[in-house]
This record gives C-alpha cells, sequence and structure tokens, in this order.
C-alpha cells in the first residue's frame, strides 16, 4: 500500500513522482561517474541543475499521463456512482427508477487491469441492484395483491398475472386441489385443460411436495398443453399450507429458468400458500354462510342473488330458464303431529329426494318454512314439468320414521320458465309459478301446475 502524505489520491501520486523525479536528478551525476565520466563534467552545477530538471520534467509528465489515463475513468465510475445514490435515494421516496437504467449506469469495461476489474464490478453491483429491484417490486405487489383479495377466482387470476410478469413465462395456470380433484382456478395460454389435470408432472408435484422441472429441446412443439409455442421448459410449483396439498402453480417459458426466477417462486409460493388459505376458508365460510343448515340448500338472501344471475345469463346468451315454486302439502299438521324435530327430518328428506332428481347445475333455493324454489339452468317449460313431475313422484313414494310409524307426505308444484313465459324481470318469473303453485294447491294438492305464456294450462 503507498505511504499517504495527503489525503487526496492524486495529490499524492504527484508528490511522490515528482520527488522520485527529483531523486533521480540529483542523484543523476553520482551515477554518471560512478560509470566512469569524468568528475569535472558531472559535478558541475550546471549539470547538476540539468538533471534536476529533467527528473522534474519527468515526474510532471508521469503526474499528467496518469492524469490523463487514470482520472477519466475514476471520474466516470465515481459519476455512475453518484447516479445509482441519487437514484436509490429518490426511488425510496417516489418509487421512480427511471434515473438509472442498465445502459444508463452501466460503465465500459475496455482493460484487463484493476480498473478494467473495477468496471466489472461496479456492473455486476448495478445488475445485482436491479435484480434486487425486481425482486421487491415483485414481492410488494404480490403481496398487496394476497393481501387486499380473498375471492377465490379473482385473487388466482391477479396470482397468475404476477407470476407471468415477473417469469417471463409465456404459458400458466393455477390449479386448486378440492376433495382430492384438481380444477383450473386460472389460466393464460392453456389449449388443453385436461391434460394438466391429469399429468403425471403435476401429481408427483402435489405427492412429493417438490417443484418438478420439465425440460425440452429445441424445436420441440407441444401443442396439446401450450399455445402454439416452442416451450424449452415447464416447471410445476405445489401449493400448500402447513403440509396440506392445496394445488399446484404451472408455468411455461420459451427458455430456461434463470436461478433468480426459481428462488423467486419459492419466495412466492409460501406467501400464496397462506393466501390461497385464506382465500379458501374465506370460499367455504361464504358457502356455509350461503347454505340451509337443514336442507343444504341456498338459503333465501343467497338464492335470490343467484336466481338474478341466472336470469341475466338466460336474457345474454338467449337460452330458457325454468322456475319450480314447490310447498310441502299440509306441513303445519306434521309439526303439530309429531312434533318439530320429524318436521325438520321431513324437510331433510324432501331436500334429498329433490337432489335426487336435479341436474347438475339445478339449484334448490329454501324460500320460506316449506316452500322451495327451484333453478332450473336451460330447461324449457316442458323440461321443467318434466322434472317437476318426477320430484313430486319421488317425495310421494318417500317416507320418515317415527318409532314405528312412517309418515308419508306430499308436495304441490308451480312451474313456468323463461322465454316462454316472456316477463321484463325474474321476481315476475318467481310470481307467476307461485300462482302455479296456489292452482295446484287449490286443485287438490300433490300436482304439478305449469304457467305458459301467463296463461295455466
Amino acid at each position: 500500500m503507498m505511504l499517504r502524505i495527503t489525503k487526496k489520491l492524486f495529490t499524492d501520486l504527484a508528490i511522490w513522482m515528482i520527488g522520485f523525479g527529483l531523486l533521480n536528478g540529483i542523484l543523476f551525476p553520482i551515477f554518471a561517474y560512478g560509470l566512469g565520466i569524468e568528475a569535472e563534467q558531472v559535478f558541475t552545477v550546471t549539470f547538476w541543475a540539468a538533471t534536476i530538471t529533467a527528473g522534474l520534467i519527468t515526474g510532471i509528465i508521469n503526474y499528467a499521463l496518469a492524469m490523463l489515463v487514470v482520472k477519466p475513468r475514476l471520474k466516470i465510475l465515481a459519476d455512475h456512482m453518484h447516479i445509482v445514490e441519487s437514484t436509490i435515494s429518490d426511488a425510496n421516496f417516489t418509487g421512480n427508477w427511471s434515473n438509472c437504467s442498465a445502459d444508463i449506469c452501466r460503465v465500459e469495461a475496455d482493460s484487463d487491469d484493476e480498473i478494467g476489474e473495477s468496471a466489472r464490478a461496479f456492473n455486476d453491483l448495478v445488475e445485482a441492484l436491479f435484480r434486487a429491484h425486481k425482486i421487491e417490486t415483485a414481492v410488494n405487489d404480490f403481496s398487496k395483491t394476497l393481501s387486499s383479495q380473498l375471492e377465490l377466482d379473482i385473487l388466482s387470476k391477479q396470482a397468475l398475472d404476477l407470476f407471468l410478469q415477473y417469469t417471463d413465462a409465456m404459458a400458466g395456470a393455477i390449479l386448486i386441489e378440492s376433495s382430492g380433484e384438481l380444477t383450473i382456478s386460472a389460466h393464460h395460454g392453456i389449449t388443453d385443460s385436461q391434460y394438466l389435470i391429469n399429468s403425471d408432472h403435476i401429481r408427483k408435484a402435489q405427492r412429493t411436495h417438490q417443484c418438478q422441472r420439465i425440460l425440452f429441446p429445441e424445436n420441440i412443439k407441444i401443442e396439446a398443453l401450450l399455445a402454439s409455442f416452442n416451450p424449452r421448459e415447464i416447471i410445476v410449483i405445489p401449493l400448500e399450507f402447513k403440509n396440506i396439498s392445496l394445488g399446484v402453480i404451472v408455468l411455461a417459458a420459451n427458455k430456461i429458468f434463470d436461478k433468480d426466477v426459481t428462488r423467486m417462486l419459492q419466495l412466492f409460493r409460501h406467501s400464496f400458500g397462506l393466501a390461497l388459505n385464506n382465500a379458501l376458508a374465506h370460499s367455504n365460510l361464504q358457502r356455509i354462510a350461503a347454505l340451509d343448515v337443514l336442507t343444504g340448500a341456498y338459503n333465501r338472501r343467497f338464492g335470490l342473488t343467484r336466481l338474478k344471475e341466472e336470469f341475466n345469463r338466460a336474457i345474454r346468451s338467449d337460452t330458457s330458464l325454468g322456475i319450480i315454486m314447490m310447498d310441502i302439502d299440509h306441513f303445519k299438521s306434521v309439526n303439530d303431529t309429531y312434533g318439530h324435530m320429524v318436521g325438520d327430518r321431513v324437510l331433510g328428506q324432501i331436500a334429498e329426494s329433490t337432489y335426487r332428481a336435479l341436474r347438475e347445475g339445478d339449484v334448490l333455493i329454501r324460500y320460506g318454512g316449506e316452500e322451495f324454489l327451484i333453478l332450473l339452468p336451460g330447461a324449457s317449460c316442458a323440461n321443467s314439468l318434466q322434472l317437476g313431475e318426477r320430484i313430486r313422484r319421488l317425495i310421494a313414494e318417500s317416507t320418515v320414521q317415527d318409532g314405528e310409524q312412517s309418515i308419508n307426505f306430499t308436495a304441490s308444484l308451480g312451474i313456468t320458465a323463461f322465454p316462454e313465459n316472456n316477463v321484463e324481470g325474474e321476481l315476475e318469473l318467481v310470481k307467476h309459478a307461485d300462482d302455479a303453485l296456489y292452482t295446484a294447491k287449490h286443485q287438490g294438492r300433490n300436482q304439478v301446475v305449469l304457467v305458459q305464456n301467463n296463461f295455466k294450462t
């Protein structure tokens, strides 16, 4: 390490270079004498002055060359460091990193010495800084998404968008496990979702709780799985909470995922697992809140919301919507005769019999005490009438045991359908079904009555 005289490197360099030049000038006559030059020629004031002057000039020139060659490069490095420092200071408050892009802050490393190594080290530092900033931004965005969203579908879509954005993946999907089965909660660029659900790699990731990386040779096109592009790598990340499998994330890119991406995915994996568990718990609570405990049907509040959704969907897609209003015949006498506990069992049995008749997608709503509203998406009047008759028959054939007593019961049903019954709102449709139910009860109960085009038939 060079001895320091002042606190300025180039001032020290000037002192040492000029001092060394002067020393050379002073000692040169002695060296010349030692080489055999006559004393009368070297030990003169003129010769000594000449050598000292030459040494001084040499030191000054060396210093000037150092200033011309070394200082500008150090100045560039220092200026770029100031830009980085200023950008970080401003970004801490504004979030604006545009003053120090990778192009602006990089220093040209055009030498193989320590100066060039310093430039390369600085460039590596800048790149590391931008990677850290990218990860920090990703973490912040991800945290905001996770902390602000409990709706499962929205959470999955927003999370997948962030996964694609920060990993440069071109396609991906989030699959959620429910009752041992996988369903796609969000996807982008997927053309064959069934392939994902049945993939051995996804099953293995769930079973082992380990990420699965699938590498493809170049020029291999996997059209059965993703959009039409050539994937180089597919990565499957299992999602879990407290060692309980919640699903998987699938990402595909046309290049190999780098180390930073895989590390970031591991970071996101645990955070998303927690958020996904919260969203699933919220979804279950919503489902429980929407259901009638006794019958498992939607309660009236959530049922009417579902009715509005189905009615609007029927209008938009120009499809049918069947409506059945059902009431248990003489239910008050069942309660009065056998008690409310038996009455509750009767309600449960009627709901069970009704579910046996309903199709997938049909909706059962407990509309009142012993009244039920049934939504039949896609069903015409004829379809609804056929289904209503099956429900009536199944209920009439069912019984509830109270000791040795077998309790039989029946139900009356009023039916209509949109657009055959061309109403302006869903509640008007319910009113027409209710009118048909009133007619069924007035005509003797245990029967089905259809209203079509506002006329009873």
